[in-house]
């Protein structure tokens, strides 16, 4: 019998409905399995193992007596240590706040918590949430599962829910994405992850990195299970004006109507230079598989180059966090991460006209992109240039986030799935890029990629 640590959301949601598993049980299988795998893997900051276990019993009780507040009471997930929960501490991946306490509540956590979710702990992050690589100088680094040989990078910033959703201690997970932060841990752990529009998710609760573009987002093993999350997660807020005036979407009705009549636009052919060769044949027969399931496959030329795109976001997201942390950043005393530290110290050598001349750029070329895909459904590109490399070789100097950053530049929303693995058994990655809130399309198309093969299904760590 499969474990029930291995199923994904919406299995386990029938389990529990149908009586056949307990949210104590799957529960208790998560924890096992954290306390297994986790010394290895370092994906948890924190466990909340006793109080996990007694809103289990609780849930369990409720649902026996006909009282669930929800399909989803009872389910496990995991909190990257960035999203605060008022009283614990918040050390949003960085030595020097080890004590802080979070003095609220994320509005994303009071909608888990009414859902009847459990939180089975806090995860790993990059420091501030600033770097794709996944690493942690004084924290640690998780650790990549698909590799018991060798530690290889997790993806960040995300890091710790990327490594506990793939290692199956917990079946879904919170991360936050500002450049790739949601899609690069889920492209090199071999599960999905959805970077959500500005203004769908609520980042009241959420430290900041740069506001302009942060995004919390689902980190879970399928896109049927990020549609149940996106839909408990979305939602106006008045903490956070971006919310306001946004509709609430249900990904769920379109979410089997599969890719058939769908224009999809394939990866310009100038922006392949760079690309590992085993990343782009992963690609060229996941373009080719949508194709064989109906959809149409065109061409597009776009109007600026995702590297160039990747820069001016990247001046944007460093003025911001410099503005957020610069009294951090700038006391030698504290202990803060050597590559960190200097990603958030050059927003101080950006001025207030090349801040503003960088918001009215990305303006102008989100018309110029609205222009150029007018009539295509979504684009379609790797989510990363390679598969996860060794820790030792990272050059802190540069980014994986080449092919992720111009989504959050340009305000669009994207999933990334899994689509294969290389020679050496790592996992490679298809990005669904879409419009703004139009996160139940790219859903739809992962969950049509998803229903046609089973690289989602697989797992790195029995």
């Amino acid at each position: 019998m499969t474990s029930a640590a291995f199923l994904p959301v919406h299995t386990l949601v029938e389990a529990i409905a149908a009586r056949r598993l307990s949210p104590v049980d799957l529960v208790d299988e998560c924890l096992a399995r954290i306390e297994r795998l986790d010394p290895e893997l370092h994906a948890f900051v924190t466990v909340n193992a006793a109080h996990a276990r007694l809103a289990a019993e609780a849930a369990d009780k409720a649902i026996r007596a006909g009282h669930a507040v929800g399909p989803l009471h009872g389910i496990p997930i995991a909190i990257k240590d960035l999203v605060e929960i008022e009283g614990e501490v918040a050390m949003g991946g960085s030595a020097a706040w080890r004590d802080r306490r979070a003095p609220r509540t994320a509005t994303l956590v009071r909608k888990l918590m009414a859902a009847g979710m459990i939180n089975l702990g806090k995860t790993h992050t990059v420091e501030f949430a600033y770097g794709g690589w996944g690493t942690n100088q004084h924290l640690g680094t998780p650790r990549n599962p698909w590799d018991a040989s060798m530690h290889r990078a997790p993806g960040g910033s995300s890091s710790g829910s990327g490594v506990a959703v793939a290692a199956r201690m917990v079946p879904w997970a919170i991360g936050t994405d500002t450049g790739g932060s949601v899609r690069i841990p889920a492209a090199w752990n071999g599960i999905t992850g959805l970077k959500t529009t500005i203004g769908r998710i609520s980042t009241f609760g959420v430290l900041p990195l740069s506001p302009t573009l942060d995004t919390p987002g689902p980190i879970t093993r399928d896109a049927e299970d990020a549609a149940l999350l996106l839909s408990v997660l979305q939602g106006e807020d008045p903490r956070d004006r971006h919310t306001l005036g946004v509709h609430d979407v249900d990904p769920m009705p379109t979410l089997r109507r599969g890719v058939k009549g769908l224009r999809l636009a394939r990866l310009p052919a100038g922006e392949r230079a760079g690309i590992d060769a085993e990343v782009l044949a992963s690609y060229d027969a996941s373009v080719e598989a949508l194709a064989s399931l109906g959809a149409e496959i065109v061409e597009v030329a776009l109007p600026a180059r995702f590297a160039d795109l990747g820069t001016i976001n990247g001046r944007i997201m460093s003025a911001e966090a410099y503005a957020a942390l610069a009294a951090v950043v700038d006391d030698d005393a504290l202990p803060l991460d050597q590559a960190v530290r200097p990603r958030v110290r050059a927003g101080a050598a950006i001025s207030s006209h090349d801040y503003l001349v960088a918001l009215a750029e990305r303006e102008r070329l989100k018309a110029s992109f609205d222009a150029a895909i007018a009539g295509i459904d979504a684009l379609l590109t790797p989510t990363l240039v390679t598969a996860a490399p060794p820790v030792a070789s990272i050059d802190q100097n540069t980014t994986p986030a080449i092919l992720t950053r111009w989504v959050n530049f340009l305000d669009l929303c994207a999933a990334a799935v899994p689509n294969g693995f290389t020679r050496s058994g790592l996992p490679t990655s298809l990005q669904i890029v879409c419009r703004a809130f139009a996160e139940p399309l790219a859903l739809r198309i992962g969950h049509a990629y998803q229903a046609a093969h089973d690289w989602h299904l697989r797992a790195p760590i029995a």
